[in-house]
């Protein structure tokens, strides 16, 4: 049978269109109840609409992530509906491009308002009822912007990197209480991508070539602390990773012999993916350690 989420229930954000209305549709096809949030509530009545012609359970919220208030209350009208809540896609965001010498900062502080807080405002809305019933699965939506960067998109990089950060201590934070956390990186032709590709390209970007990566991640086999990268069918991984670098040791010189040595600093041969963010200076006093003892 594959994936069932019928036990479970769901909340997309920015789910009135584009990606967020693919990933609803396609959760609700697994059988998940789903909370269609949008800031436009008649795109989300009319995403709703689908799910339920399909024979689907569904909810429709109009609300902006970035009122936490409102984002409560949404979870508070589900759990009232249905008792629990198992999955969270964080998906609404904006864009406002320009290159960063024109970049309003009006315009950086609404997008990391919307894709960074707005993320926050819905995760901590459910954190603690995801806690209580032991099991909840969350996925943030980062993007080849922050992950790899695009020129005119300083805030949405920024934005968006900052999710992959809060997702790597969540997961931590989270994992003893069968709370899985993961971010998708998606590909699509959306509202927010008018006028970035062309044609051709537009066609094999159908937002719901993305949403298979939401269901896995959705699952209860998911991952935890993945970065998934999707689109046109197409599915790859990041990792944040650190290479095993040089031990160099103190001393006036260290600087410029840094500088000369940065390709191999930087050779990935053997790199590792650090469990927790102290293996860093774990493993940094250990190359100290050992130098110490060859001395």
């Amino acid at each position: 049978m594959g994936i069932d989420l019928s036990t479970r229930v769901a909340i997309v954000t920015g789910a009135g269109g584009g990606l967020g209305a693919a990933h609803a549709i396609a959760l609700a096809k697994r059988g998940a109840k789903v909370v269609v949030a949008d800031m436009n509530g008649d795109a989300a009545r009319a995403v709703c609409a689908r799910i339920e012609a399909e024979g689907g359970e569904e909810m429709a919220v109009a609300v902006s992530v970035t009122d936490f208030v409102g984002v409560q209350a949404m979870c508070e009208d589900t759990l009232a509906r249905w008792g629990r809540i198992d999955i969270l896609v964080n998906n609404a965001g904006i864009l406002r491009d320009k290159s960063f010498a024109k970049m309003d900062l009006d315009d950086f502080r609404l997008v990391l308002d919307v894709h960074l807080m707005g993320s926050v405002h819905c995760t901590k809305a459910v954190w603690d009822t995801m806690r209580a019933q032991n099991y909840g699965r969350i996925i943030f939506t980062t993007s080849s912007s922050g992950l790899y960067g695009n020129f005119g998109q300083a805030n949405y990089g920024a934005a968006k990197m900052a999710l992959v950060g809060l997702m790597q201590t969540l997961a931590i934070e989270g994992e003893r209480y069968g709370i899985r956390v993961n971010s998708l990186a998606p590909s699509a032709a959306t509202g927010m991508t008018n006028g970035l590709y062309s044609e051709e390209m537009l066609a094999g970007l159908d937002a719901s070539l993305v949403s298979p990566a939401v269901v896995a991640l959705a699952a209860e086999d998911a991952p935890n602390r993945a970065i998934l990268l999707a689109g046109a069918g197409s599915f790859e991984q990041a990792h944040v990773s650190m290479t095993r670098g040089l031990f160099l040791g103190d001393g006036a010189g260290v600087a410029d012999t840094l500088l000369d040595r940065l390709e191999a600093v930087g050779d990935r041969a053997g790199e590792v993916i650090p469990a927790r963010g102290e293996e860093q200076y774990q493993y940094e006093m250990s190359a100290r350690a050992a130098s110490m003892e060859r001395a």
